[in-house]
């Protein structure tokens, strides 16, 4: 006899933090060893504003700024800034707590050259919009709840990775998606690498660092393929002790896409397509060890799904899709990040928009059983 599908309840949307001077978007959140939960974003002004004709992920002041709860519900209004790059605009905070309480935030940036001079930095380097150079990753720590942070620390670059930052150098490893500190302690990072000379094409590979994020070593390939794009990516560790990568894909019809590690990092087993569309992903482990995996709809109707995986997340094909919302007014959504309140209850935290109105940072609330 099958086992019966998992029960869930929503209890209900929040707005976790919003202001219709700014675009926040690409939330993280954990949860403090005290409960107080905390929840990390990317803000820049809405340009909208003064007659900017839309809206763009990329600024020169986009900040890493970060508010606070301690019940899930009710927020600080006024965000604390993580990290403010010296020289452009940083994207997508993604953090991770460390069992010792320790945090890190993985970021990457831009820096704002004019296109002209774009053409004569040495090459080659990613200009993904005018006037826009891709500077690479970074990480920052804090060791004290998220009030002061310490960095930037700079991984190294990805071997096959063929770009350069804006002075010329080799391009730092990067990646918008959960890490996780493995039972022995290490800590597993997929990043992403430019491989093609003028192309966007990107494939995934790994890094681990046994430092406590000071220090970083390339491990192995987790998804190439010649066609298929792979980025964006999160890692999770199961009970026994697989890693398994979930991954966005471009030019793949938007499928999400899985990868398997069975020997602690050395190596990844091919990636598979998991069957239904939707990114990125970020997986959360419940108290029984089943998995929450939620992720973003950008198909009309626009919103936030999941799904409940067994313990070893080999379930993924067959898991129902629950569809947490369905209401957004365009497809600059999603990036949810989920983090367990107490016993049954789990707070899904994303960036969404109303008809085509501010981009905010939200929540919704899941009972479980």
């Amino acid at each position: 006899m099958s086992p019966s599908p998992p029960t869930w309840r929503k209890v209900k949307d929040l707005i976790i933090y919003e202001d219709a001077r700014f675009y926040a978007a690409f939330p993280s959140v954990v949860r403090r060893p005290d409960g107080e939960v905390l929840v990390a974003f990317r803000r820049a002004p809405d340009r909208r504003i003064w007659g900017q004709d839309k809206i763009t992920h990329v600024d020169p002041n986009s900040y890493l700024v970060l508010v606070r709860s301690r019940d899930g519900e009710t927020w600080t209004k006024e965000p604390e800034l993580i990290y403010a790059d010296a020289i452009g605009g940083s994207q997508d905070p993604c953090l991770l707590q460390l069992r010792d309480g320790t945090l890190l935030c993985a970021s990457y940036g831009w820096t704002f050259i004019p296109t002209a001079r774009i053409a004569q930095l040495k090459q080659p380097v990613f200009s993904p919009v005018p006037d826009v150079v891709f500077n690479g990753g970074y990480l920052v720590k804090s060791n004290d709840g998220g009030r002061t942070w310490q960095g930037p620390v700079y991984p190294p670059r990805i071997p096959t990775e063929i770009l350069l930052d804006p002075y010329g150098k080799p391009l730092p490893a990067y990646n918008r998606g959960a890490m996780v500190e493995g039972r022995d302690g290490r800590i597993f990072w997929v990043c992403a690498a430019h491989e093609t000379a003028g192309s966007h094409h990107t494939n995934n590979h790994l890094l681990i660092s046994e430092d406590k994020g000071q220090s970083w070593r390339y491990s192995c390939p987790v998804a190439t393929d010649a066609r298929i794009s792979f980025n964006e990516t999160s890692i999770y560790e199961t009970p026994a002790g697989d890693l398994v990568a979930f991954l966005r894909t471009a030019d793949f019809d938007d499928e999400a896409c899985i990868a398997r590690s069975t020997d602690g990092g050395k190596s990844f087993q091919p990636w598979q397509g998991m069957g239904f569309q939707g990114h990125p992903l970020q997986a959360l482990r419940l108290p029984d060890d089943r998995v929450l995996l939620v992720y973003g709809y950008r198909h009309e109707p626009f919103g936030i799904r999941a799904r409940i995986l067994n313990a070893e997340c080999t379930d993924y094909a067959t898991a129902p899709e629950m569809i947490l919302r369905d209401d957004a007014g365009t497809g600059d959504i999603g990036y949810p990040w989920s983090v367990q309140l107490d016993a049954t209850h789990v707070l899904v935290t994303y960036y969404y928009n109303l008809a085509d109105g501010p981009r905010h940072i939200a929540g919704t609330m899941l009972e479980l059983a």
